[in-house]
């Protein structure tokens, strides 16, 4: 089983961002926490990050006949990008959404998913926990299929 793991703006900065929100581990504990999942559940996961919404939607393009299955922390574009939840419509893979933060006790403006809308499955609020959780659900989900 092979996951993409895509991470949005923002991200590349934990341990710096908002530590209050966002916890003090930085964005390679982060990156080291998902390796270890997926060797633990015997995935491969390719781990991508940007800043930038065309290459997120790029990456999801590209991931076509190649992954099987998505978790994706969208990040600020979870509430702006419909080409995000477009490009995870497009391509089909079966996507888990994951936010560190609970974002449904935060700002009014971040009450919206569109990324969120494309996906089988939310996790948010448990930290890096989120994406054991996800990767979990995916590889069940998968050998359902």
């Amino acid at each position: 089983m092979k996951l993409l793991v895509i991470n949005g703006p923002n991200l590349n900065l934990l341990g710096l961002r908002e530590p209050e929100i966002y916890g003090s581990r930085d964005y390679a504990a982060l990156c080291g926490f998902i390796q270890d999942k997926a060797a633990e559940i015997g995935a491969e996961a390719e781990v991508f990050q940007s800043n930038h919404e065309g290459a997120i939607v790029d990456k999801i393009q590209r991931a076509y006949g190649v992954f099987q299955g998505i978790v994706i922390n969208p990040a600020a574009y979870t509430h702006t990008s419909i080409a995000i939840l477009d490009a995870l419509k497009a391509v089909g893979i079966p996507a888990v959404e994951v936010h560190l933060s609970d974002v449904s006790l935060r700002e009014p403006f971040r009450q919206v998913s569109y990324a969120g809308m494309a996906c089988i499955k939310t996790y948010m609020g448990l930290g890096f926990e989120g994406y054991a959780k996800a990767m979990d659900y995916l590889k069940d989900y998968l050998a359902a299929e």
